[in-house]
């Protein structure tokens, strides 16, 4: 990645004894120059010739030759060349190189490459060596719920901020300066106008990083970036910046090279004063100069400094730890922010939220792949280890991806911003993008009908919301309705018709961060004459109730909860098949069996009662069961004769529509005095 020039790892060099094998004196020397470059992280300069040597190294001197892959593979992916890290971690893997980081390391790639399945293998491969080691475990949890992760509601909406990104350069880790966000600092490799004779880095390819300034006018348009004081920005690399909580103070990372030697990050800080940034200093918050640190980040209290380093004593890779400010010039001893924060992968750029939340980027956490970023509320102290205990949060997409998302920033208190990514990009560059909630917006619409479908067009709904909504909606014509609703709001809704039975329904708009309109519909049973209850099922000649009648019972349950003033008869009926008698005795105790399914789910029995036709109250054919049955018409009753007098398959159909469970409303101020 191509602002890992801010993160120093350092790697061993081959043995003089690897180096002996080697028949050529020449490439015993290439070697020995190109493992110098490695361990100073000349990546993007000694990559290439690491692959010239591979074919040098002779065939039969696979682990060399696997050690070589292996070194190549790391330097592709410190710059973030996915596709030949990947490439040279799968060589190095069919030499059977001894390392066996090699599979942590593939699988990382290969998850920033979208190739879930094959990280995935290669991550449970890692972990029959070491089963402990969090970032495998997590790199699997990774690989599982992407896609998953994928499909979840999305909160926010991102944008590419071309106003701020150079067409050539890297783009990185802006920071809002202003409550309003017209001011924003960021890191970038761009080369200013006029500026001639910049060097690429031998680390990263590209030039070194510079600090950029660029302000919103009062129109509203965005001013070109300027680079910010002369005496910050230098031939070496500076980025990764944050302000003090009264903007007078900026720390920064630097990164210099000197001679030939990497002289790791360090924080450096400038102070402003009459507007102008001064001339900065290094800031000695480890009193060892030899360890590197790097990006810092302030507190909103001021009171500490977090920042980023592979010192010992972390959990692996770099961790994000954080000092007590003392005074301008002295630094409490630095505290790593543990294992629920830090693992043995990368943790870097930590940054903050107006209300103390801390943000940070991580690799070794579960996420899309490479750099996600995180949420971290603090919590409780544990006395014990020493730590704060923290809830950690995925940020999601679209702002977490599968390529590198860091550098967040907020506009004052809200939940806009800016963060960036390398997502997208061919040459795996670093970009700016923006970020606010998106927006979000609630309706309800349906219709109310009787239980043919017929619109009851003077039917209502009232309305009540947790927030203090009370409304009444009165449907159109047709029966339908539509009402706009709020965000983070319980609702419960009551569709009301005269001479109908009520309807409740509830919802919430609660955790739901996407636009969306609410489909409910209200069925309200008439309490003028009987109404059938549709698939109510028993096997034949017997009156035990099937599972699948479960459905429409719990929903005549719901309807007897929600209107707790009525009493009610079921009545069953059969068709003409059997004796009269025995149709008598089977539809009553069917009908029984409906009432004791009520009475067993919490309805007063005394609101009950039943009783069995048998045969004798065959169906008047209603318009809308004659639309269904085109060989029936509306007022058909369908009697013994009238069924006999048809064909087969129209005699099954009458038979099935004439046995039937009905419910009729007997009364209606039940326990009401």
């Amino acid at each position: 990645m191509h602002h890992s020039i801010q993160k120093i790892a350092s790697m061993a060099v081959l043995t003089c004894a690897a180096a002996m094998l080697f028949s050529s004196c020449s490439v015993k020397q290439q070697l020995k120059r190109a493992d110098r470059r490695y361990k100073i992280g000349e990546y993007h300069a000694t990559a290439p010739k690491y692959k010239r040597l591979e074919q040098r190294i002779p065939a039969k001197n696979k682990a060399l030759r696997g050690e070589v892959c292996y070194k190549m593979g790391n330097c592709y992916r410190k710059i973030n060349d996915v596709q030949r890290a990947s490439a040279a971690y799968r060589k190095a893997i069919r030499y059977k190189i001894e390392n066996k980081d090699v599979y942590l390391y593939y699988a990382d790639v290969l998850l920033k490459a979208g190739q879930n399945r094959e990280a995935r293998s290669n991550f449970y491969h890692y972990l029959r060596y070491d089963s402990t080691n969090v970032w495998a475990q997590n790199g699997v949890i990774s690989c599982d719920s992407v896609k998953l992760w994928n499909k979840m509601p999305q909160r926010y909406s991102v944008k590419k901020m071309d106003v701020f990104n150079s067409r050539k350069g890297v783009d990185f880790c802006p920071v809002v300066a202003d409550d309003d966000g017209s001011v924003v600092y960021f890191s970038s490799s761009r080369v200013a106008k006029g500026v001639k004779g910049v060097k690429n880095s031998k680390i990263t390819g590209i030039p070194n990083n510079n600090i950029y300034i660029i302000k919103r006018k009062n129109s509203g348009k965005w001013e070109d970036a300027q680079s910010i004081s002369d005496d910050i920005n230098t031939t070496f690399d500076e980025g990764a910046c944050s302000l003090s909580p009264d903007g007078k103070a900026m720390f920064f990372t630097k990164c210099r090279y000197i001679a030939g030697q990497n002289l790791g990050a360090e924080i450096w800080k400038s102070q402003r004063s009459a507007g102008e940034w001064g001339e900065p200093k290094p800031v000695m918050i480890i009193g060892d100069s030899s360890q590197t640190v790097a990006h810092p980040a302030i507190a909103p209290n001021g009171r500490h400094i977090y920042f980023v380093s592979d010192r010992i004593g972390g959990y692996g890779g770099n961790d994000i730890w954080r000092c007590e400010i003392i005074n301008d010039h002295e630094f409490g001893i630095p505290e790593n922010l543990g294992p629920e924060i830090n693992t043995s992968g990368d943790e870097m750029f930590p940054s903050f939220g107006r209300d103390g939340t801390l943000y940070f980027s991580s690799n070794g956490h579960p996420g899309f792949g490479g750099l996600d970023i995180y949420a971290a509320k603090q919590l409780s102290l544990d006395s014990v280890n020493g730590y704060y205990h923290y809830s950690l949060k995925n940020m999601m997409a679209p702002i977490n991806s599968a390529g590198d998302d860091f550098g967040i920033t907020f506009i004052g208190k809200s939940n806009n911003g800016y963060f960036s990514s390398n997502r997208n990009e061919p040459k795996g560059y670093d970009k700016i993008y923006s970020f606010g909630m998106a927006e979000v917006n609630f309706a309800i619409s349906g219709t109310v009908t009787d239980y043919r479908g017929n619109p009851l067009q003077d039917a209502y709904i009232r309305i009540v919301g947790d927030d203090g909504t009370n409304a009444k909606i009165n449907v159109k014509k047709d029966g339908s309705y539509l009402f706009e609703l709020k965000k983070g709001v319980k609702y419960i809704m009551l569709g009301s018709c005269r001479g109908h039975l009520n309807q409740k329904a509830d919802f919430s708009t609660k955790e739901i961060y996407k636009t969306q309109i609410f489909k409910q519909d209200f069925v309200l049973p008439s309490m003028l004459q009987p109404v059938p209850i549709d698939n109510i099922f028993f096997d034949f000649a017997r009156y035990t109730l099937r599972k699948e009648s479960e459905e429409s019972l719990n929903a005549l349950v719901k309807m007897l909860n929600d209107n707790p003033h009525i009493t009610i008869e079921i009545a069953a009926h059969t068709d003409m098949v059997g004796s009269e008698e025995s149709n008598m005795t089977l539809s009553e105790k069917r009908a029984q069996s409906v009432v004791n399914y009520l009475i067993s789910a919490g309805i007063d029995e005394e609101r009950l009662s039943y009783v069995g036709y048998g045969e004798s109250l065959p169906v008047r054919v209603s318009e809308a069961v004659a639309n269904e049955h085109p060989f029936l018409k509306a007022g058909d009753v369908l009697t013994e004769d009238f069924v006999s007098n048809l064909n087969d398959a129209q005699r099954d159909i009458a038979n099935q529509i004439n046995r039937r469970i009905e419910f009729t409303v007997t009364k209606t101020t039940y326990k009401m005095y």
